[in-house]
């Protein structure tokens, strides 16, 4: 066979390195297609450096010749041997005669049982998980011209069949059959070449007794494994889940830099979503929703370099709070401009207030009706009224913007709205807010109108419109909003409630400099391969909900119209550091939620996310359900094991995951990605800035 070396990784021939001598743990007396029970004695453990629970073993078929073929085995727990009572009692017995028999059992200079006795002692069964097979099978390649037959050594992730147990040798696998092993992948790519990226070393336990003795066995990543698909990682706090996020942002930030175009083309283009090499046909966005803020500032645990530090030149900073003279933009909406987003912004720090005027107001609805934008000779009598009674609307609220304080942008201080002249308009003469107003001379014109409501001199006016319209002058939303304009419980009375007062609270989420909302400005950003960091840590955590829905949802929207447009999207990688706090719940059945969308229909618009939380029973089950790769650390609780254990081969960790030493385990993770048949446990290596190269 033709031997490949890249990044370390040897294309090694399993069938003659993985039967090491020096490597055997013991023969099979029991298998099936899910399980093997192995016989091993402590002086072959002892030999191989131990068996520490999850290592990977390889059982050899060895019942003929010409047939090669490798079982691959997980270790899991000790298992029975059906001479195990005998062993007990003649141990117990010995235990009362009081003998010495301290040492290693498979020391004769230390021991002083009989030699049979103590051989019998030192046997034992190991309980194993079936997770594949290496065979090898013959292809037809074409050399100088020629079509010849070659081997090729494949692995699947179950048995076509099994032999009786006896035709079974049992191996470690270590170094480069390690390596190849937790390096395996579906298909043809080869792990370790120029697209992919050293993630950490193969783990097996705590204890590292053994594991510091002998060379370490390098792990890889492929970031198409993580480009466009969705990843979980799961442990407590302080257990290494953002070390590991960086160092996949890292990765795809590296991959990125190897995108042959530039530019995304504004109409269909055919090209795959990655070049032959694997690298992708455009740059990568990525966006980081950064809770605890230890992205976007430095922190000692990056010694003193953070993500924004080590891509300077291509990173983006924003917050919720005004950081300018930290090289931070400001996540501020014109209230003006975006009229949902700002009323939005105001429903959320509301909605604790108690009195029923605030409720009211903050249950108006400042969506356009249906027709708004056409021409007035296209649109329908219902369309026109409808159009009509929304300007007047909206003209109110931005009056009360204005008297809160909210500074309108220079195209945005008139307002036009129809008053009726032959009715309403009379009452203050001479002013005909059709022609446009000021928006301090708006709301003089709506506080004199509401007053006159109760007014016995023109309470006839508005009877006389309302038998006209077949309908009052102010509908509830308008009565809401002018309440809150003049302060007062209704027309005519003392101005005695907060009203706009409590808008002005609102008003460091607003400027009236941009004509581009924030959203906007960010996808343009990622659409050219930029990474932007969301500094939340500062936001009430209304107000950084709402945020995160907002900017999640514009990237979507756009990213789902340019699909259906048939227009190529680059790859854009959402990151959600403390997930739980964004995230639908386990139970929540709200498909239409932007991050149950971005689970179910992300792969096809090109969008992958990354979430990380304490819990897993905390994340809804629609976006478990929708994951591709998942890296796991240490979980306190059964219950938080109970929801892993229904994912791909997990189960077989979950007593080590409940174990924990705080100065020994960081980092320590289970790792499945996409193109991983199993799973593989993972020392993560640290993020440090000078990784990069």
């Amino acid at each position: 066979m033709i031997t490949q070396k890249i990044k370390g990784i040897v294309d090694v021939d399993i069938f003659k390195e993985g039967r090491n001598e020096e490597l055997f743990v013991g023969r099979p007396f029991y298998l099936d297609y899910e399980n093997a029970q192995i016989l091993v004695s402590d002086a072959w453990k002892h030999r191989v450096k131990g068996i520490p629970q999850g290592t990977f073993l390889l059982a050899f078929y060895d019942g003929e010749d010409g047939v090669e073929e490798a079982l691959l085995l997980r270790a899991l727990t000790p298992s029975k041997l059906p001479t195990d009572m005998e062993v007990v009692s003649s141990m117990i017995e010995y235990y009362k005669e009081g003998s010495d028999i301290s040492g290693r059992a498979g020391s004769i200079q230390t021991s002083k049982l009989d030699d049979f006795t103590r051989y019998e002692f030192s046997f034992s069964g190991l309980q194993c998980r079936v997770l594949g097979a290496f065979y090898k099978i013959e292809i037809d390649v074409e050399r100088d011209g020629e079509q010849t037959k070659v081997q090729k050594v494949e692995f699947g992730a179950d048995l076509e069949n099994f032999y009786a147990a006896n035709n079974y040798s049992v191996y470690k696998a270590t170094d480069n059959v390690l390596k190849k092993i937790v390096n395996q992948r579906d298909g043809d790519i080869i792990a370790g070449n120029e697209n992919e990226f050293k993630i950490g070393t193969v783990r097996y336990s705590s204890s590292r007794r053994f594991q510091s003795s002998i060379a370490n066995v390098d792990v890889f990543i492929s970031p198409q494994d993580f480009i466009g698909k969705r990843t979980a990682l799961f442990g407590m706090t302080r257990t290494g889940k953002s070390n590991t996020v960086k160092k996949i942002i890292e990765a795809t930030a590296e991959i990125s830099m190897k995108a042959p175009e530039k530019k995304l083309s504004k109409t269909f283009s055919n090209l795959p979503a990655f070049t032959v090499m694997g690298a992708p046909q455009y740059p990568i966005g990525q966006i980081i929703f950064d809770i605890n803020g230890e992205y976007a500032n430095p922190n000692l645990q990056d010694e003193g370099t953070a993500i924004f530090e080590l891509y300077s030149d291509i990173v983006d900073r924003y917050s919720i709070t005004d950081k300018t003279d930290l090289g931070f933009k400001v996540l501020k909406v014109n209230f003006y401009n975006d009229l949902q987003t700002g009323f939005n912004l105001i429903k959320t720090g509301l909605q604790d207030q108690s009195s029923t005027y605030i409720k009211s107001f903050c249950t108006i609805d400042l969506n356009e009706p249906e027709g708004y934008r056409k021409s007035t000779s296209d649109k329908t009598s219902d369309e026109k009224h409808a159009a009509i009674a929304y300007d007047k609307k909206i003209a109110i609220y931005k009056c009360c913007l204005k008297e809160a304080g909210f500074l309108p942008p220079q195209d945005r201080t008139t307002v036009k709205f129809y008053g009726c002249a032959k009715t309403i308009n009379k009452i203050i003469p001479d002013v005909a807010p059709h022609n446009g107003l000021t928006l301090d001379q708006a709301t003089q014109w709506f506080k004199d109108i509401f007053d006159a409501i109760a007014n016995d001199e023109h309470k006839q006016k508005f009877a006389d419109y309302k038998k006209e319209k077949e309908k009052d002058f102010f509908d509830e939303d308008m009565l809401a909003l002018l309440t809150f304009l003049t302060r007062k419980p209704g027309p005519g009375k003392q101005a005695s409630y907060s009203g706009f007062r409590l808008l002005r609270e609102f008003q460091n989420l607003h400027t009236e400099l941009s004509n581009v909302s924030f959203e906007v400005e960010i996808l343009n950003a990622l659409r050219k391969g930029k990474i932007i960091i969301i500094d939340l840590a500062q936001g009430e955590e209304n107000i950084r909900n709402l945020y995160s829905e907002k900017i999640a949802r514009k990237i979507f929207e756009d990213s789902m119209d340019r699909f259906t447009k048939n227009i190529p999207n680059n790859f854009i990688q959402f990151y959600f550091e403390e997930a739980h706090n964004l995230f639908p719940k386990k139970d929540d059945k709200d498909l239409s939620q932007i991050y149950n969308r971005l689970a179910k229909e992300g792969a096809k618009l090109h969008l992958g996310m990354a979430y990380a939380t304490q819990e897993v029973s905390s994340i809804s089950s629609n976006i478990l359900k929708n994951t591709q790769n998942w890296f796991i650390a240490h979980l306190n609780n059964e219950d938080e094991l109970k929801e892993l254990r229904k994912y791909y081969d997990f189960s077989d960790f979950m007593s080590s995951l409940l174990k924990f030493s705080s100065g020994n385990d960081k980092g320590f993770a289970r790792m499945k990605t996409y193109t991983n048949p199993f799973v593989v446990p993972v020392q993560i290596d640290r993020f440090l800035a000078n990784r990069k190269k």
